[in-house]
């Protein structure tokens, strides 16, 4: 993995850990390096890391319910279905349907793969097989443990667009999945990217990417909108994980290969 192709993103050396908080997790994380290596110190923190995100998910759960009984951000959900219906034409929801299937449990992992493979080919790079895998499969395991712990159940049938869906509707599923997944594969695109316009695009398709397929999710009426705010809370969150642990990565891995491989 050549690990010193990744090592900038524009002019900033993703190995200079500035902030103070940084500097710790450097510190705290250079043991476990020393003893499993920076590959398996890298599959270990995602692996931790994604315990601990579904853990924080089921409480987030419990806390949503909280705003939810308290008609906080909730309230949005009810006017934002009614208007999704108002805007609603035959032509239109057959495409946005379409458009959402790319989210879906069929279509997500075939994108992913596709992606996955090309970069890891044209790059000769083993960074794409592991981590659009490690975001995949954490955020699945947060979806699952917020359906799980909350259970909410989706707009009433009569306001949705067929096919319906039967799943609990905390969080969306589609909307979690696109975010981390997109996010990923911007993240690895900037990484080869020396143009700052060419990388502000590619983050800019990202989010119009994770925006419009959760908007999709509410047009369609199979979430209500705090299903889609909370799943790309949860998806940025997670997404900062697998970006610092990958940032750490390449810093044992330099680090460990030395000056003269960092100068490379």
């Amino acid at each position: 993995m050549p690990a010193h192709q990744d090592q900038y993103v524009g002019p900033r050396d993703l190995t200079r850990w500035e902030s103070p908080i940084g500097r710790l997790l450097v510190r705290f994380v250079r043991p476990l390096a020393r003893w499993a290596g920076p590959h398996g110190a890298l599959l270990l923190l995602i692996g931790i890391g994604g315990g601990i995100a579904a853990a924080l998910t089921a409480v987030s759960a419990e806390v949503y319910e909280a705003v939810v009984e308290s008609d906080g951000v909730a309230a949005l959900d009810r006017p934002a279905l009614d208007l999704a219906v108002s805007l609603r034409q035959d032509g239109l929801n057959a495409f946005i349907t379409g458009y959402t299937n790319i989210g879906g449990p069929i279509g997500m992992p075939i994108l992913a793969v596709s992606i996955m493979v090309l970069l890891a080919v044209s790059r000769r790079s083993w960074s794409p097989v592991i981590l659009l895998p490690a975001a995949a499969f954490g955020s699945l395991l947060m979806t699952v443990a917020g359906k799980d712990a909350f259970g909410r159940l989706r707009p009433p049938v009569e306001l949705a667009v067929p096919p319906y869906e039967s799943s609990p509707s905390f969080p969306s599923g589609h909307s979690l999945n696109a975010l981390v997944i997109a996010g990923v594969v911007a993240y690895l695109l900037v990484l080869r990217q020396h143009r700052k316009r060419t990388r502000a695009l590619t983050i800019a398709l990202a989010i119009l990417f994770a925006v419009t397929m959760g908007l999709s999710r509410v047009y369609l009426g199979h979430h209500w909108l705090t299903d889609v705010l909370v799943a790309w809370t949860l998806g940025i969150a997670w997404l900062a994980v697998v970006i610092t642990v990958h940032r750490l990565f390449l810093t044992f891995r330099l680090h460990r290969a030395g000056p003269r491989a960092a100068a490379a």
